[in-house]
């Protein structure tokens, strides 16, 4: 018995409980609204941070940079001008050049908001991840702040699995865990990074006659990005921690 006893502290009992795959989306939008012009992906394609997402109209913020760039080179020029007429003796040309300093300064802002506005219509992926899903099509109007392209980094995906109270005292982070998913013959190896304060009923997603109606507490396991990549948001997984 005594054998027993020391082979069963030195091998603890698997745990195996069931989740879910979850994943954080990363919304891609213009602050400006327009017509799509160009979707440069396709639902399913993997982007790299800095590819290019889309593009839309952007004829209005073409003609309005164009005129503050002209603008600018007037003032700047008159400028010039103000400057050298204040260093003649006797000159009373200061006012003016006060005037022209504050109209070069001023349009000045004025190219920097319609350079703003022209780049803010054309987005690149912000993270390397999965081309979700795309929300519209060319031609349609987006208005201001819609996501247009939904994007899946891999560092974003993570399984969630429900731990009853009974077992939760023998995880801890930094336990490694097998995260095990039907049709594929090898587990997934992660790694325990969060588990939640509060113990809640089993959520109704999770279909077992055993532990339907018994507290359980959520855990969430992490994956390096490779094998992260393998995983799909929603998928039911069984994970097993212990040896």
């Amino acid at each position: 018995m005594l054998l027993g006893l020391l082979a069963s502290c030195g091998h603890p009992e698997r745990i195996r409980v069931q989740g879910y795959v979850e994943g954080e989306f990363v919304y891609v939008s213009s602050p400006l609204a327009g017509p799509l012009q160009i979707l440069k992906v396709e639902r399913g394609a993997q982007v790299n941070a800095g590819d290019p997402l889309f593009e839309l109209d952007r004829t209005v913020e073409k003609a309005a940079l164009d005129q503050a760039k002209a603008s600018l080179t007037f003032t700047e020029k008159d400028f010039e001008r103000q400057e050298q007429l204040a260093l003649t003796p006797g000159s009373s040309a200061v006012r003016d050049l006060q005037l022209s300093r504050e109209a070069r300064d001023l349009d000045s802002q004025r190219l920097a908001q319609a350079q703003w506005n022209y780049t803010e219509k054309f987005q690149s992926a912000p993270q390397t991840g999965l081309v979700f899903d795309t929300l519209y099509r060319e031609g349609e109007w987006v208005d201001a702040g819609h996501p247009v392209v939904v994007l899946l980094p891999p560092a974003d995906i993570e399984v969630r699995a429900f731990v009853p109270e009974t077992q939760i005292g023998t995880i801890h982070p930094g336990d490694q865990a097998q995260v095990f998913v039907d049709g594929v013959s090898e587990p997934f190896q992660g790694t325990l990074r969060y588990i939640f304060p509060q113990a809640e009923y089993t959520p109704p997603v999770i279909y077992s006659e055993e532990s339907r109606g018994k507290l359980v507490f959520m855990v969430e396991i992490d994956f390096a990005p490779d094998i992260a990549a393998k995983l799909n948001p929603g998928q039911p997984v069984d994970v097993e921690f212990g040896r």
